[in-house]
């Protein structure tokens, strides 16, 4: 994977003409889905509401793309990474996880074969990629696993019970969010969090101007990420690890400030 750029500003006009001239060929698609997610803003004001609609829209196509992942290969090898990163870092069949933004369970299927029948639980904006998870429940044979699979309004998480969840897990949710969401998750996740468990998510790292692109990618510097995680109580810290992966994204891990460190 090519190194990462962590100064440029993609929301720039003369990084996006400089984009358009390296690469015609993505031109119609990207004024396509420009046009599209105009439209969704028009529509839905408030960013999950008019994410939850790009899930839609997306889903349709292709849950696989939907989730980031343009084939098949693809979508199996971002969810072993994911799978082998908490497993290497202590990921117990015991442990009870939470995962926020589970899509159609690209890494959630390996979770719920791993953990004890009962322990995983998923949720997402998008009811129509947890239809899609459906699928892939009974495409591996998992049904016996009892895995919990909830649509939800917002990450207020305020219909999950303290202190229960060992691993708390966001892959690829942070990229597409604003900050206002990521503080709302921020702000709650500790109370579901067990005694010693922790909470990893990626997102996309500049070390520039913090930018987003079409509302729908979002870049922020690390350490705006960890302060707003200690403004409600929690310790955080960049996983350098993560990046030595062929993966597009950082990763933070959070914790109770009592906890200190985990593996």
């Amino acid at each position: 994977m090519p190194t990462k750029n962590l100064t440029v500003n993609r929301s720039a006009l003369g990084h996006r003409v400089s984009y358009a001239l390296r690469h015609p060929q993505r031109v119609p698609r990207h004024l396509v889905r420009a046009t599209r997610d105009a439209w969704l803003r028009y529509r839905y004001p408030d960013h999950v509401a008019y994410y939850r609609a790009v899930m839609r829209s997306d889903t349709r196509t292709s849950p696989e793309a939907a989730v980031g992942s343009h084939s098949h290969e693809r979508w199996l090898a971002l969810g072993a990474m994911q799978f082998d990163y908490l497993l290497g870092h202590g990921l117990r069949p015991e442990h009870r996880m939470l995962e926020i933004g589970c899509g159609n369970l690209r890494a959630g299927w390996r979770f719920i074969s791993h953990l004890e029948p009962g322990h995983y639980y998923g949720i997402d904006i998008s009811p129509d990629i947890l239809a899609a998870a459906q699928d892939t429940l009974v495409r591996q044979g998992l049904q016996d696993r009892l895995p919990n699979l909830t649509p939800v309004r917002d990450l207020t998480l305020r219909f999950l019970p303290d202190a229960h969840f060992d691993v708390v897990h966001a892959h690829s949710v942070f990229s597409h969010s604003p900050l206002p969401v990521i503080e709302e998750c921020l702000a709650h996740v500790g109370r579901v969090m067990a005694p010693g468990g922790w909470f990893d998510f990626t997102f996309d790292r500049t070390e520039g101007v913090e930018h987003q692109v079409l509302r729908e990618d979002f870049y922020y510097r690390t350490e705006t990420l960890i302060a707003l995680a200690e403004k409600h109580g929690l310790a955080a810290r960049f996983m350098a690890d993560w990046e030595e992966l062929p993966h597009g994204q950082s990763k933070i891990r959070v914790t109770h400030r009592e906890d200190g460190r985990t593996s």
